[in-house]
């Protein structure tokens, strides 16, 4: 008899930003497969004998490819086992969590999506800046900031993207973003918008910094930032001198 998958949304890093329902699915679990950006305290919730396999993908190397994820968690569920896969942010934002449900659909095993909080909204938040206001932004997309390298051409219009909305949250950019800049300002984009790189939102360890279109690279380049991180383009970060209060208030 077949188990069942839970695909769960762990949070953008702070543990106590994981749903209650999430909670539940690995108390619950009698596998759990974590990856890199799921909050390792998280797994405090497992019950005793549980299986913890780390599928995680670090930016150099992949310890399984997503293939062998999508088999093990069919392995397990055909085995009789109740799993919960779980995934930084949201599983279907960016968690390749659309892959792992069409492959345990084709294989007839029940599962359920569990949602959870994405990063380009909460880090964002966290830095004291609203991804929409009433009087700034109205439209805000989430934009990949690391298409996968085996497509032949981007799958993105950066001729529509540049001036579609008022805030844009790129995912895991860093390395990209000379590229990500450029494109906005050749497209449209005003060079002089304002840019935030939000690194580990959420956790002790955030750090945000500010510039432009135009100086956000070097200014990066200066403060050695890297993945994980939210780029943030768009006027609502200017919001942030007035309103930011995480960061304040863990280094007091």
């Amino acid at each position: 008899m077949a188990g069942k998958v839970y695909l769960v949304g762990a949070g953008p890093g702070d543990p106590k930003l994981i749903t209650l329902r999430g909670v539940e699915c690995i108390q619950e679990a009698d596998v759990i497969a974590y990856d890199r950006l799921a909050n390792p305290k998280l797994l405090d919730y497992a019950k005793a004998g549980a299986e913890l396999i780390f599928v995680g993908k670090l930016p150099d190397r992949h310890l399984l490819q997503q293939e062998e994820i999508n088999a093990l968690l069919v392995e397990k569920a055909q085995a009789g086992k109740v799993v919960t896969r779980l995934k930084g942010g949201d599983p279907f934002v960016f968690g390749r969590g659309g892959e792992e449900a069409l492959e345990l659909s084709r294989h007839k095993i029940p599962f359920e999506v569990v949602p959870g909080i994405t990063a380009g909204i909460a880090a964002p938040a966290y830095a004291g800046i609203p991804v929409t206001h009433r009087f700034v932004s109205s439209s805000f997309a989430v934009v990949t900031g690391h298409e996968c390298p085996t497509k032949e051409q981007s799958s993105l219009r950066w001729d529509k993207l540049a001036t579609a909305v008022d805030t844009i949250a790129f995912y895991l950019g860093v390395k990209n973003l000379p590229l990500i800049c450029e494109q906005l300002i050749e497209n449209g984009r005003d060079p002089k918008t304002p840019v935030a790189i939000i690194h580990w939102g959420t956790l002790p360890e955030q750090k945000t910094v500010q510039g432009t279109l135009d100086t956000i690279v070097e200014v990066a380049r200066q403060q050695q930032i890297a993945n994980p991180s939210i780029i943030l383009v768009g006027d609502v970060v200017g919001l942030r001198e007035e309103i930011q209060w995480f960061e304040e208030s863990v280094c007091v």
